[in-house]
């Protein structure tokens, strides 16, 4: 007899989700929740410190400094360093392995998609081969050589790809980073046991990674992914567990390197793949879409509509999407993927297979990827999740879910696609801001957690409440999977917007929310800002936009947050990022910041105060332009 785990789940803004999870004879992260319901109050506030056998030092009024003589400053700076530069080095590995596969496509003359999106990026670093294998291997190069730099020597990339109004404050702070993976070194190095002791000092380090990590890890992994994969193209989609088709050979993928799925996503429609899958008893093959390398393949999917059934969800949606039983095998290859799949895998039989050595899951096979192999590769992956199909079907109970989600999400949004929608230029967009038709600009980004009121509550809370007020919304990350799958992508969300949003959306028939993707997609919010900055001809920081990462999850959004200080934005968080023991640093991030790059970081785990803060910032942001 089945165990059921349903009396205790956390709360979801998916209701239709959070009633089939109460369900499930399977334990998944949203009945774990309760469990860890107690905190450490001085993990919670950042002033434990465990980096010497002396420790762990816990700060407290009585005990005001550590062995060493730390202080709550320096252990939470130290503390907050530390994850920046891991998160940054994550988005560092995903570039550094994208670049790697534009420039072996590039020598081995293989598939370039994105021509358009490749003249682009040879256009803006200044390089041009004799034909498109060149300039991809030119492109390519220039991005590793940068990434290869020592900490001492700046990025010249930098200049070419950022807006030079912030270029130049960058550099007058002396924030220009080095070599994206020496800024990472020089990072832990400096966080390490009785060396620095300077909050300040390190704090300035997190500004530099996280420059590297938005114009590297974000801007320029988005923009080589088109060079390979296709630029997105505007298309409406389904989304949430009704993608699961069961009469198919189910895939689920989840990580962030889309490049690393190329061969395969290509080799799964070809005629002696689908024989196979006929063979065992399925129509074919399908990609079902989960995290952000979900995202991203939505994202281009009007390119993959043979393989790719749709996104099915966020990171914890992952669970649900395993114990429907649709599902064959997981391909994975970077985070998001949580430990927790792996029994549920287990139980239902499901093949698991890591394509990346940093992604290895206790009990799944490893199979790095190679490029030089990856035709050799793909057969052997398909014979195995055939394998796997024909072993577990007819032996795994179905608990499909085809009434989760809807059929007609607005996806494909882009930089380049919501221009082109717009006519080619952002003066439409920035007519209907100075006419007040919308307010402003929100990009609520980031990841998904269960613990700021429960699976996408705050996130979903907060989008309701700015399109409620005029106030457009842009997204990219988990947070998207969960907006998505509840509704307010569709066309019809319009209702819920404020009226003059409303009728924007109604006389051009879109949402009030509009979904560029993967993480990784925080850098074409990055690219929009600096057009619209530019087409006005002001500063990025005057603009009537904020940011919001309501539900960040893991060291990863701290870099993204500081790329969206550097650029001098508000960015809004649910949780505080386990600083708040140091008066002097909270002050620095929530106060000073505003004076050195324009930025500051809010924080409010409420839906309705938090749209309120946000909002006055956009209304004084437009009297400061006088509109």
């Amino acid at each position: 007899m089945n165990q059921c785990f349903g009396c205790n789940t956390c709360a979801s803004a998916d209701k239709p989700l959070e009633g089939y999870i109460k369900n499930l004879s399977v334990e998944t992260s949203h009945h774990r929740v309760e469990g860890q319901s107690t905190k450490c109050g001085f993990g919670l506030q950042g002033v434990c410190c465990r980096l010497c056998s002396n420790g762990p030092c816990r700060i407290t009024p009585k005990a005001p400094r550590g062995i060493c003589g730390a202080t709550a400053d320096t252990i939470v700076a130290r503390n907050f360093l530390r994850a920046v530069a891991a998160g940054s080095g994550c988005y560092i590995h995903v570039v550094e392995n994208t670049a790697l596969n534009v420039k072996k496509t590039a020598l081995a003359k293989g598939e370039i998609k994105g021509e358009k999106a490749l003249e682009r990026l040879s256009q803006i670093f200044g390089l041009k081969g004799k034909d498109k294998y060149e300039t991809a291997l030119k492109v390519a190069d220039a991005v590793l050589a940068d990434l290869y730099k020592p900490e001492y020597e700046k990025m010249e990339l930098v200049k070419k790809m950022a807006y030079a109004p912030r270029y130049e404050k960058w550099e007058e702070l002396g924030i220009l980073p080095g070599g994206a993976k020496g800024e990472v070194f020089h990072g832990v190095v400096k966080c390490s046991t009785n060396l620095n002791s300077d909050p300040a000092d390190m704090l300035t380090d997190c500004l530099k990674l996280g420059i590297s990590t938005g114009i590297y890890g974000l801007t320029l992994t988005n923009l080589l992914n088109d060079v390979l994969l296709g630029e997105p193209e505007l298309r409406m989609a389904p989304v949430g567990l009704r993608v699961i088709d069961p009469d198919y050979i189910n895939i689920m993928i989840t990580g962030h390197q889309h490049t690393i799925f190329v061969d395969l996503q290509e080799r799964l429609t070809s005629p002696e793949a689908v024989a196979k899958a006929k063979a065992a008893g399925a129509k074919g093959f399908k990609l079902v879409g989960c995290t952000c390398v979900g995202q991203d393949l939505q994202l281009r999917g009007a390119h993959y509509q043979e393989v790719f059934d749709g996104h099915a969800g966020n990171n914890y949606t992952s669970e649900a999407v395993l114990a429907t039983g649709g599902i064959d095998a997981v391909l994975s290859e970077f985070n998001c993927t949580l430990p927790g799949i792996e029994p549920i895998c287990d139980k239902m039989m499901i093949k698991q297979i890591c394509l990346d050595s940093v992604a290895k899951k206790a009990n799944a096979e490893m199979k790095p990827f190679i490029f030089e192999e990856r035709e050799q590769q793909s057969e052997e992956i398909i014979d195995k999740i055939v394998a796997a199909y024909k072993e577990r079907r007819g032996k795994v109970e179905m608990n499909l879910f085809p009434e989760h989600g809807n059929d007609k999400t607005l996806t494909g949004v882009s930089e380049v696609s919501l221009k082109a929608f717009l006519g080619g230029n952002w003066k439409p967009l920035i007519d209907l801001i100075v006419s007040g038709d919308i307010k402003g600009i929100v990009g609520v980004v980031g990841c998904s957690n269960l613990t700021a009121g429960g699976h996408d509550v705050l996130t979903v809370d907060l989008t309701k409440e700015l399109i409620s007020r005029d106030i457009l919304v842009l997204t990219a990350g988990c947070s998207s999977g969960g907006i998505e799958n509840c509704g307010l992508m569709e066309p019809e969300a319009a209702k819920l917007a404020g009226p003059k949003l409303r009728a924007v959306c109604e006389k051009l028939g879109i949402p009030p929310v509009l979904n560029f993707g993967p993480c990784l997609a925080i850098g074409r919010l990055e690219i929009v800002a600096t057009e619209l900055a530019e087409a006005i001809g002001i500063d990025i920081p005057q603009l009537p936009l904020a940011l919001s990462a309501a539900q960040w999850l893991e060291e990863q959004a701290l870099a993204d947050g500081c790329f969206g200080l550097a650029l001098g934005l508000p960015l809004h968080l649910g949780l505080p990022p386990f600083v708040t023991g140091s008066q002097l640093v909270t002050k620095v991030l929530t106060e000073d910041m505003k004076d050195l790059t324009g930025g500051q970081v809010i924080i409010n785990g409420d839906g309705k105060e938090s749209a309120d803060i946000l909002e006055k910032i956009i209304e004084e942001k437009r009297a400061g332009l006088h509109i």
